[in-house]
């Protein structure tokens, strides 16, 4: 019986790639391949920029096998590379095209735009997978409600509860600091 959902490569082939050996790279390669599509469509906003994230973590993980410090460590430093993979793509979808007719703005402007934009990603990036999920098919990708749950494989109902969790955990991190801390332990249940 064959597993369509392959394991994290074993630390002894990790071993083996960390010394050099090709025969074990390519089964790092292709054994963290899965996960890391799986990491990337988790936590980016389109399914094309998943797909950069991916291959852009592949090739980190290609160059730099020999900086990891604990084989056992491979999945969680896989998910990090990802996760800022997807950031740095969701901070240059976030600025959009430039137009000549755009007067430039001030150097303090651009900075409390690139922190607020860091803010909102980084606010995504922390929801639970699986509202952060229907949060990017809904809000960022624009998928109508039952395209959302289908290529989730929710039901309409689920798709719309996990929308509206999402949403609100994103407004109360998303909410000023005086706000939050005026609110602090008065949360909805």
């Amino acid at each position: 019986m064959t597993d369509t959902r392959r394991s994290w490569p074993t630390e002894q082939v990790v071993s083996a790639a960390q010394q050099g050996d090709p025969h074990a790279i390519a089964t790092l390669l292709d054994d963290s391949h899965a996960h890391v599509r799986r990491f990337a469509r988790s936590l980016c906003s389109t399914p094309e920029d998943a797909e950069d994230a991916a291959q852009e973590a592949l090739i980190v993980l290609y160059q730099r096998i020999g900086t990891l410090r604990a084989a056992a460590a491979l999945a969680s430093w896989m998910f990090q590379i990802v996760r800022h993979e997807c950031i740095r793509r969701s901070r240059l979808a976030f600025r959009g095209p430039i137009s000549a007719a755009t007067a430039e703005p001030s150097v303090e402007d651009t900075a409390l735009a690139r922190m607020e934009v860091e803010r909102i990603v980084g606010s995504i990036a922390e929801l639970p997978p699986e509202q952060r999920s229907v949060l990017v098919l809904r809000d960022i990708q624009g998928l109508s409600g039952t395209a959302t749950a289908q290529s989730l494989g929710l039901s309409r109902p689920a798709m719309k509860s996990r929308l509206h969790r999402g949403r609100e955990t994103l407004r109360s991190r998303l909410r000023a600091p005086n706000e939050t801390t005026s609110s602090a332990g008065l949360e909805d249940v």
